[in-house]
């Protein structure tokens, strides 16, 4: 099928997430904030909902870092995510590919509020018909209406869409209950991060200029 949008993740789709960087970052931030690197990383993961969904400085204040802390510790996550948001190989082309062929190219991102503050300084900037960030539209992944929302935006029907991504959040199934196809990407030579998508039955790349093959756009 030639779709009429390609809509992408962000975090391990069209960019890396990093573990190790991520918990690089959490451990200058419990220094910051006098608290032990296990323990705040453990009370942090409990408050995924909130940073996902709104700003994140009520979820500093959530977790007990105090008020003279907050600017220093938004400062550590800003310059984390403007270090972490370079765009994997092939990304660009393909999405300038997509885009002229006529394709109209969408993003989904469940993401805190950096993610959106620093999208225009990145190489990702501009190459989108429809940017959708969790934490701006208070939904996120797999909320059949932040897909509906992308596609909306798109001026296109979920069922003329592809969503491509890694599968966190079952991001996958969630873009098929809206009645999107949906292909999966993992990294080469490795079984998908999540251990309920290594049976997965549809589409899967581990590139993303893969996914103009799946397609049949080259």
């Amino acid at each position: 099928m030639r779709p009429d949008a390609v809509i992408f993740d962000l975090w391990d789709t069209l960019v890396d997430w990093r573990v190790d960087d991520a918990r690089r970052m959490l451990h200058l931030v419990a220094e910051r904030v006098g608290m032990e690197p296990d323990a705040f990383h453990e009370r942090w993961d409990a408050m995924a909902g909130a940073r996902y969904v709104g700003p994140i400085r009520p979820t500093l204040r959530s977790v007990g870092i105090a008020e003279d802390a907050i600017e220093d510790v938004c400062a550590i996550r800003l310059d984390y995510n403007r270090r972490a948001l370079v765009p994997r190989e092939g990304a660009v082309d393909t999405l300038r590919t997509l885009r002229g062929r006529g394709i109209a190219v969408g993003l989904i991102t469940v993401c805190s509020e950096e993610v959106e503050q620093l999208f225009p300084e990145t190489e990702l900037a501009g190459l989108f018909d429809a940017e959708v960030f969790s934490n701006a539209e208070g939904l996120t992944k797999p909320d059949p209406a932040i897909y509906r929302l992308c596609c909306e935006r798109l001026g296109v029907e979920p069922e003329r869409s592809v969503f491509v991504g890694d599968g966190a959040n079952d991001e996958l199934a969630g873009a098929r209950r809206v009645g999107m196809e949906a292909i999966l990407i993992h990294r080469r030579g490795e079984d998908p991060y999540w251990p309920e998508l290594r049976t997965w039955d549809g589409p899967r790349v581990t590139s993303i200029p893969e996914v103009l093959e799946v397609l049949e756009l080259c």
